[in-house]
């Protein structure tokens, strides 16, 4: 796989004064290791040659030798107009990922992440942790399994306080042991996740506020509102997907509670990768917060308790702006998905079955779902699938019943295994072999958000028995719409 770096990934590599990034040094290692192809623009050039110190300017061109220069320099027709030599080198080098002179750009530069919004590119366009999460997941050398959190009073974590996992939030916030204990004490919680020494991994703080003020420029949330207060992932942690996982416990905590508004503030230029994931469920900016001088930006997601009666929104657009609300009319196709046992605990680690249920009944742990956003590739021969469809899924051989339901992103048939690795790397456990091992034949690559899990699953003697199905599960089949309100109001979801 071909990987192009901007110049602002390009100049720390080469400079040996200044600490690499724990995330940029894995990247590269993980490239490396694995024959993908590190590239970089001859726009590139021009931005080192604009470095006023000779020397140095001298000895990073020497040392971008060692990297792939771009075989050609396509005129770029963004151009037109743009005076800014900087601005005239980022739109050359992500038109080159536009003309598909490579597979992803790498970049932390947040304005180009805004132009690859535009030009419809965002999906092939990477921060440093997220292309570092992307090929840890595609080679890695165990099989990832997302952890349960745990949900915990913020004072059982105060002799936790001195320890090198706070140190980021204190550099940005220095008042911040003294605003944690300030929590602590009025009872706020927290959601965590740990690591094998039971050591923090992630944190998620939150805490609850009604009628709250909750931008300079006066917005008032009104009713109650469920506040992220802080969200952190080890270096460790990363590639887990934690940030959906904190995401998920959000949402099902506002439902439960029937909190109807969920928001968080922040500093964009440093967390850009975590805004950029919480505007792709929902969130929008809506301001900058009063306090911390004005520099963090206000995002709020609406979170009704009641699905919006919504006119004419697509089916997707309606779920990423109101998750977890669908729509379930009869104009939406739904479609049963049988999926294996093990590739179904992949998928699904947080599901629970029946016969575990009856152990969890006198043990109560906290089982928490894990990612939202997944990935299914399959050998199926329908065509019929499209984005805002429903699926529902089917585990087969063991428990033999519908288990889950998902709303379908994207549905497309593919054989180029480095295509498909493109689609799903965020998303997915597969492994490069794995993938490469599917693409023998056409393989249909299915992209879909996880809604939840039934608290009743649907057994096939009990689809049987209410006629809703013929035969046995063995490929993707559509379903009524009438069975389909039958399962879900059977499922109790």
């Amino acid at each position: 796989m071909r990987f192009i770096l901007d110049t602002n990934i390009i100049i720390p590599l080469e400079q040996s004064q200044q600490a690499l990034a724990p995330s940029l040094a894995n990247f590269v290692r993980l490239a490396h290791e694995n024959q993908h192809q590190l590239i970089y623009h001859p726009a590139t050039e021009d931005d080192i040659h604009r470095d006023n110190d000779p020397a140095r300017q001298q000895q990073t061109l020497d040392r971008l030798r060692q990297y792939t220069r771009l075989e050609a320099r396509p005129e770029c027709p963004w151009n037109e107009g743009v005076d800014s030599p900087n601005e005239i080198a980022d739109n050359e080098i992500l038109y080159s990922v536009f003309c598909d002179a490579v597979h992803a750009l790498v970049t932390e530069d947040h304005g180009i992440h805004r132009k690859a919004k535009q030009y419809g590119l965002s999906d092939r366009v990477y921060y440093i942790q997220t292309a570092d999460d992307w090929l840890k997941r595609l080679h890695r050398q165990i099989p990832v399994q997302l952890p349960n959190i745990e949900e915990v009073m913020l004072f059982n974590l105060t002799q936790q306080l001195a320890s090198t996992f706070f140190d980021s939030l204190r550099e940005g916030y220095p008042t911040f042991d003294d605003w944690f204990r300030k929590k602590a004490r009025d009872a706020v919680k927290a959601w965590i996740v740990r690591e094998e020494d039971e050591s923090l991994g992630a944190i998620c703080i939150f805490d609850i506020q009604t009628n709250e003020q909750v931008t300079h420029e006066g917005l008032v949330l009104n009713g109650s509102a469920l506040k992220l207060c802080t969200f952190k992932v080890s270096e460790t942690m990363r590639g887990r997907k934690i940030g959906e996982l904190f995401l998920k416990a959000a949402f099902r905590y506002a439902t439960s509670n029937r909190h109807e508004n969920i928001f968080i503030h922040g500093d964009y230029e440093k967390h850009g990768f975590l805004f950029d994931l919480l505007e792709d469920f929902g969130f929008h900016q809506v301001g900058t917060h009063p306090g911390q001088d004005r520099r963090d930006f206000v995002y709020v997601k609406e979170h009704p308790a009641i699905a919006p009666d919504v006119n004419g929104i697509d089916p997707f657009e309606y779920l990423k702006n109101y998750f977890p609300h669908y729509l379930k009319t009869e104009n939406i196709n739904k479609f049963i998905v049988p999926i294996q046992p093990q590739y179904h605990q992949i998928l699904f680690p947080d599901f629970v079955s029946e016969a575990q249920r009856q152990l969890l009944l006198f043990n109560q742990p906290n089982f928490v779902g894990n990612a939202i956003k997944l990935a299914y590739l399959c050998h199926a021969q329908t065509k019929q699938i499209k984005a805002g469809d429903i699926v529902l899924f089917y585990r087969s051989l063991d428990d033999m019943a519908l288990t889950s339901i998902g709303i379908v992103e994207l549905y497309e048939e593919l054989r180029d295994p480095m295509v498909i690795a493109q689609k799903v790397s965020r998303r997915t456990v597969y492994s490069m072999e794995e993938i490469t091992e599917m693409a023998q034949k056409n393989t249909k690559v299915m992209l879909f958000r996880l809604i939840g899990h039934f608290q009743r699953p649907a057994s096939y003697d009990w689809l049987v028995a209410n006629k809703l199905v013929n035969g046995a599960i063995q490929s993707i089949r559509k379903i009524e719409h009438q069975a389909f309100l039958r399962v879900i109001e059977h499922a109790g979801i």
